[in-house]
């Protein structure tokens, strides 16, 4: 209880602020990015059928280029959070418009995604326009040089809960034996400078045993003085390294922004707003939590329980969650396999007893194709998307049956779907294994 109580009292916000401009950067970053190098086109532009998430099917992406408009509104909202002017509703704009895009397709699935959602909630409830900013600046009654404690602690326990599930879910054959890392720098040897050192068998197993170690023990180097500043320089490292070679977004820079609330408030002052008077802290020794105080920490309290139990929840299905991808999502399981897919469609007209071959290829761009392979979500999704496509072509009566096969990195080849079960027919299993979903222990 002393530790929650901890919790509401006043540190300097020297931090927060930094990341709050950090942060504003990278979101601005993230969404240009996405028009600049195609991805919105190919995502959200070109396909004509969107997998979203189950029951938001009706959530596609407008015709035309408005996804163009879309986007460029969330870069405006990047720079407004960066340079702090009306801050909070920017924040809310574009967390609640990338919570939609991430909604509207799950083809290009990435946990920093997700990640950016758990962010933007953080900072729409954080006090980060109360110095540096241009809000601060027009209207200074709301000027402030610090914030409650949990303002830093809840991005800590939330990398702690990210780091620690990343290094526990490596701890499979596929990761271990080094197969995955094999598949993936196979196709890198033409990088400039790195390309044939990523060939090296040597450092691939570095890259194998220091993943696992540096995710598992990152925060808690961090967390002491003695080990923090050599914590942070692997860490960018680590990260930088992970940017260049998997191309992953800003996530890399998203990690390494928020080890800025690992650092003593005043040494950031000091280094990054020195014009900032020195906060004079008032002992509240015996302080005691408010009503509303108490109602929050049980929020908190209860929002990081959850977070610690989603990763979890795949024990409750059966089957090897890398084959079912049931309880997959929202779970940290990031860099961590291939996996490819074979998949066609066996559709029946009942009326006439016709069957035909249905490929994906026809319906589908080729991320969506390759995506869909490997994913049994997917997969009945588009079953009950083909059912709909003939029904307003005058066919009312389909069966729709998959023939599927995956395999993950480099091992063998294993069926994914029940060949016999009719998917335009059966329900989506939100709670419980579907029976249809198979695996190698099946």
């Amino acid at each position: 209880m002393n530790w929650i109580n901890n919790q509401f009292k006043s540190v300097d916000n020297s931090n927060l602020i930094l990341f709050r401009i950090v942060f504003g950067f990278l979101i601005f970053a993230e969404s240009l990015g996405a028009i600049l190098t195609g991805w919105v086109r190919r995502v959200l532009i070109e396909p004509e059928f969107n997998f979203t998430l189950i029951g938001l099917e009706w959530m596609q992406p407008p015709d035309g280029n408005f996804m163009y408009i879309y986007y460029l509104i969330m870069a405006a909202c990047g720079i407004l959070v960066m340079v702090g002017l009306y801050y909070r509703p920017a924040i809310i704009l574009f967390t609640a418009m990338w919570a939609i895009v991430y909604w509207m397709q799950k083809s290009s699935y990435n946990n920093h995604y997700y990640f950016l959602i758990l962010l933007g909630l953080f900072m729409a409830i954080l006090p980060a326009n109360r110095y540096k900013s241009l809000d601060a600046k027009k209207n200074p009654s709301i000027t402030s040089l610090s914030c409650p404690k949990w303002c830093h602690t809840i991005f800590i326990v939330q990398m702690w809960i990210v780091y620690t599930y990343a290094s526990l879910h490596k701890i499979y054959p596929g990761w271990m034996e080094g197969d995955f890392i094999a598949m993936n720098f196979a196709g890198k040897s033409d990088y400039p400078i790195i390309g044939e050192l990523l060939q090296e068998d040597w450092l691939q197993q570095m890259i194998v045993v220091g993943g696992i170690a540096f995710d598992g023990i990152v925060v808690y180097l961090m967390l002491f003085k003695k080990t923090r500043n050599a914590a942070f320089t692997i860490g960018v490292f680590f990260h930088i390294f992970n940017s260049v070679v998997f191309q992953i977004g800003i996530f890399p820079y998203l990690m390494i922004g928020l080890a800025v609330f690992f650092f003593e408030p005043e040494s950031i002052r000091r280094r990054f707003f020195k014009n900032k008077p020195a906060l004079e802290l008032v002992e509240t020794n015996g302080l005691k939590l408010t009503t509303r105080q108490r109602y929050f920490a049980f929020a908190m309290i209860t929002y990081f329980i959850i977070q610690i139990g989603l990763p979890l929840r795949n024990h409750l299905y059966m089957g090897n969650v890398f084959y079912t991808e049931e309880g997959h999502r929202l779970s940290w399981r990031m860099m961590l396999r291939y996996k490819t897919g074979r998949t066609s469609f066996e559709v029946t007209n009942v009326q006439n007893d016709s069957t035909w071959l249905v490929k994906p290829k026809d319906f589908l761009v080729p991320k969506q194709a390759r995506s869909m392979a490997g994913k049994p979500d997917m997969i009945w999704q588009f079953a009950q998307h083909l059912e709909r496509v003939y029904q307003k072509e005058g066919i009312r009566d389909i069966e729709v049956r998959a023939i599927s096969s995956v395999r993950l990195n480099s091992g063998p080849y294993h069926k994914l779907i029940d060949p016999d079960v009719n998917l335009a027919n059966v329900p989506w299993e939100r709670f419980k294994h579907s029976d249809w979903i198979l695996s190698p222990e099946d």
